[in-house]
């Protein structure tokens, strides 16, 4: 893909749901958003309220997990919310950080498992790991550690969690701060992707031999998926500024802090968002409820809603607005669009009922 797109976004922060995207020329205004939960309202299904500061979800057949920040998973059933959670970690109580990212195996019918990005206190500091959770029934019954002492922070945790087609677990991983070169350290965990096996062990073709680093030069990846062609795209979250779509490549540099959104020495992004959206999840939408097949459907927290993405065209428009901050989405295998709120982390405006799962319906 070469093309190479520099969108300039006016957000209207947490105060009003709407967000104006332009690109060189010609420029392109989204509608304002109009979406709410009103009585009679037909476009959302409110899953489930009052959850604690939700991070991610996982949707598998009529099973939705849900991870907080504070370390529990919650598990909707069949449309039933389970008043018993799967599990509760010792997540640290970072700004940015806790349990922030879930993943379920891709045979999960044969071996049920998931697994789970979070961030702990060791030692006086803040670090990451991977955890593979074994689950029997609506309990688990095992916790696993396949992968450790990923550097953390207060900030910039990363957190973006999935399986590709290939079966390999891809785990994003943030650059700690600002001023932090870590992202550019070849020896660094941090502010990288990392392509692991399902026990944790480092594939025998990732670009360097014995290392989980699979791409480098990223500040804060906080959703990924794959394409209709099969290419990983990421969310990479600026500080203030800088949202980027990238395309991850095998042994690919991303630039920070060196560049962000393109630069001569490494590779640019194919979108980029400035000031920022705030970014969270992201998702491929082969098609469904909306008609927006080929999209990537992305989560926005400053922005206020969910926004169908093209790349290569450069469009976007919203999918859903109206109900304050939007913190992950993922679409199931039928093309069910589900999402979370996050409007009860101190940067929103929560109120009854927040935060909630939701499933958009058209």
């Amino acid at each position: 893909m070469d093309t190479r797109l520099r969108i300039a976004g006016i957000a209207g922060a947490v105060i009003v749901s709407i967000v104006i995207l332009t690109s060189p020329s010609p420029g392109i205004q989204l509608p304002e958003p109009s979406t709410s939960l009103d009585a009679g309202n037909d476009a959302v299904a409110v899953l489930a309220s009052d959850l604690d500061e939700p991070r991610a979800i996982a949707v598998y057949g009529p099973q939705v997990f849900v991870a907080l920040k504070s370390g529990m998973i919650l598990v909707l059933d069949e449309g039933v919310l389970l008043e018993t959670p799967l599990v509760t970690l010792r997540a640290a109580d970072a700004h940015d950080g806790g349990l922030v990212g879930i993943a379920l195996h891709p045979d999960f019918d044969h071996r049920q498992a998931l697994y789970a990005y979070m961030t702990y206190h060791e030692g006086g500091q803040l670090w990451n790991r991977v955890m593979e959770i074994h689950i029997n029934g609506s309990r688990a019954e095992d916790i696993i550690t396949i992968l450790d002492s990923i550097p953390g922070a207060d900030f910039s945790n990363g957190g973006a969690i999935a399986f590709g087609p290939d079966g390999k677990l891809y785990v994003g991983t943030g650059a700690t701060s600002e001023t932090s070169r870590l992202s550019q350290d070849a020896d660094s965990l941090a502010g990288k992707i990392l392509r692991i096996n399902d026990d944790g062990t480092i594939p025998r073709d990732n670009p360097v031999p014995g290392s989980a680093i699979y791409a480098s030069g990223l500040h804060d990846p906080v959703g990924m998926d794959w394409d209709a062609d099969g290419r990983l795209v990421v969310a990479d979250a600026g500080s203030t500024k800088n949202d980027e779509i990238n395309i991850i490549e095998a042994g690919a540099n991303y630039g920070w802090p060196d560049e962000q959104c393109s630069g001569a020495k490494h590779t640019g992004a194919v979108m980029c968002f400035d000031p920022g959206l705030g970014f969270g999840g992201i998702a491929s939408y082969p098609g469904g409820v909306l008609a927006r097949d080929g999209s990537l459907i992305v989560a926005s927290l400053r922005a206020h809603g969910i926004y169908a993405l093209d790349p290569e065209s450069g469009s976007q428009d919203i999918v859903l607005g109206g109900l304050g901050r939007i913190r992950d989405v993922t679409v199931s295998p039928d093309g069910s669009i589900y999402a979370i709120t996050s409007n009860t982390d101190n940067r929103g405006f929560g109120g009854p009922g927040d935060d909630r799962l939701l499933q958009v319906l058209r």
